[in-house]
């Protein structure tokens, strides 16, 4: 009655059988249809650099959009239930694509340590347990681990992005994952400099394929 839930949004008070975000904002939310449309547009992020099996984003970013209030709530103002939220719904459209169905496993971009003590949360972690639970397959957020802290730069060019996020992330555990297909998960690709640092570990593990699914692609 008090603190009334509002949308993550617009911040206009939810109706009894909405949850996170409005309906109306959900349906004004631009959605990218890749996975449905079997677009390459992620994979063009990555190309020559990273083979990707599937990729997809569910949403657009730009700047000062809705989506950016989305991710800053969610990363920044402790508002966990945004993750989970997108998670469940790319989930739902991701089990009914039978590329997508091959998955093992999903694994997300981890945090470095001192940044997760501070946060006190992973903003993917969420999004890619219900990923995980959609598909039926295992969550794992142990073996990619981040080794050094990096600033975000959403959008500054590729080379300088690849030079700070380069040699970050390591793998704890050779023998986990050997032969499974993965699902990389991470909130929002720009440069693709993130997920080319991460595959350039996990593709170090025998016999595995790769794929990926964002919360966002910038616009």
């Amino acid at each position: 009655m008090f603190f009334p839930m509002v949308c993550e949004a617009c911040n206009n008070v939810l109706a009894d059988n909405e949850l996170v975000i409005c309906t109306k904002c959900r349906h004004d939310l631009p959605v990218t249809n890749f996975h449905l449309e079997n677009s390459e547009t992620v994979k063009k992020v990555v190309y020559g650099r990273v083979k990707l099996e599937q990729a997809t984003a569910l949403l657009y970013f730009s700047k000062k959009g809705v989506v950016q209030q989305l991710l800053h709530n969610l990363k920044y103002r402790g508002h966990k239930d945004i993750s989970g939220f997108l998670g469940k719904w790319l989930g739902a459209e991701l089990k009914t694509i039978e590329a997508y169905k091959q998955v093992d496993v999903v694994v997300p971009v981890p945090l470095y340590k001192v940044k997760l003590r501070q946060r006190g949360y992973n903003q993917v972690e969420q999004f890619g347990k219900a990923i995980a639970e959609a598909l039926s397959v295992d969550y794992n957020d142990s073996v990619l681990i981040k080794t050094k802290s990096t600033k975000t730069k959403v959008f500054e060019g590729r080379l300088t992005r690849w030079s700070d996020e380069g040699a970050v992330f390591a793998i704890s555990d050779y023998s986990t994952l050997k032969g499974k297909h993965i699902l990389l998960v991470d909130d929002i690709i720009t440069t693709g400099a993130t997920v080319e640092a991460c595959a350039t570990e996990l593709l170090k593990i025998d016999n595995i394929k790769l794929s990926l699914a964002t919360m966002a692609i910038a616009n």
